[in-house]
């Protein structure tokens, strides 16, 4: 089975177990990770990320293969925008949960 099949018949979970083994050179199970292994986890991992993951990461593989790095004006645009998304779903989650004492 060459890289692309392989990868277009994996799941998230076995993405994850593979990316696990990568980093850290270890099974999730705690078995070490021989070399070849290692490296063949990194490079399925890798291909995975490109083929199904649309990440937000700072540095990333695009779908065509590629290392995508985000610049630092997109970062904080990014940053920026969840900042205001994560404050207008407070105000609107927290309209409802303001107490109101009155005849103290």
């Amino acid at each position: 089975m060459n890289l692309l099949a392989a990868v277009e018949n994996m799941t998230f979970e076995m993405y994850e177990r593979l990316k696990f083994a990568a980093e850290t050179g270890k099974w999730p199970e705690g078995v070490e990770v021989e070399q070849a292994q290692r490296e063949s986890a990194l490079q399925l991992s890798m291909a995975y990320q490109a083929r199904h993951l649309n990440s937000d990461d700072n540095m990333t593989i695009g779908p065509d293969g590629e290392i995508v790095h985000k610049s630092k004006s997109e970062l904080k645009k990014q940053f920026k925008q969840a900042s205001v998304d994560s404050l207008n779903d407070n105000t609107n989650n927290n309209a409802e949960d303001i107490a109101r004492f009155t005849n103290l």
